[in-house]
């Protein structure tokens, strides 16, 4: 197996996901304020867990390597990204305490506990693959932004997002996850009970990709 057959085996629902409505307006600078603050706050509370979900694969990992293998993700979530996220989020108006104080949404709960309980009842390959929409997907939609002729840079208040998640970093480091990914997933058959089981796991963690960006078009009705 490799990646790439995870998203074929829920190819309509990966569509769903990175062209989704909410991706659709944030890039022509359409997107309700309203539903974006709310993307934003949900956002904060998302990353905290997917930090946790990185711990964890510290935890799951067998060997020393393994173990060593997941801590610059993690780093670089607890003292640069959650961090940039604080930053960003204060040009919108909200500040750390405010993200805090959120209440976490139906979308958000299931989400994150979706992938912390695959990691909790499965191996370090249950983990990756469940974190994988979302490592994977944010450089997808990033590129297809940054690439698109309906794409507006100037003037669109979401404009720093769109270029954040089409950097050549970010697109690096989502690379990284596809190499370790494939390395893990070639030890597997697609046809096989695993295979189908992690192309399962793909499928569910994409469809809470969905209801994440969906959920944050809801708060502006």
């Amino acid at each position: 197996m490799n990646y790439q057959d995870l998203i074929t085996a829920c190819q309509q629902d990966w569509t769903d996901y990175t062209q989704h409505r909410f991706v659709q307006e944030l890039a022509n600078g359409s997107l309700n304020a309203a539903a974006y603050l709310h993307y934003l706050k949900q956002d904060f509370l998302f990353l905290k867990h997917y930090a946790r979900a990185y711990a964890l694969a510290v935890y799951k990992a067998p060997t020393l390597a393994d173990m060593r293998e997941p801590l610059p993700s993690l780093s670089a979530l607890l003292e640069t990204e959650i961090q940039h996220h604080v930053t960003y989020c204060g040009q919108w108006g909200l500040t750390e305490l405010d993200m805090e104080a959120e209440l976490e949404d139906f979308g958000t709960v299931a989400y994150t506990r979706y992938v912390l309980d695959t990691g909790m009842a499965g191996d370090l390959l249950d983990l990756y693959v469940a974190l994988a929409p979302c490592a994977i997907g944010y450089a997808v939609i990033g590129e297809q932004l940054i690439q698109s002729p309906a794409t507006k840079i100037e003037g669109n208040a979401y404009a720093s997002w769109i270029e954040m998640y089409g950097s050549e970093d970010f697109q690096q480091g989502a690379q990284k996850t596809i190499t370790r990914l494939n390395k893990m997933l070639a030890e597997v058959e697609l046809s096989s009970s695993r295979g189908q089981r992690l192309c399962e796991i793909f499928k569910t963690a994409t469809r809470m990709e969905v209801a994440f960006w969906q959920q944050g078009l809801n708060a502006a009705i």
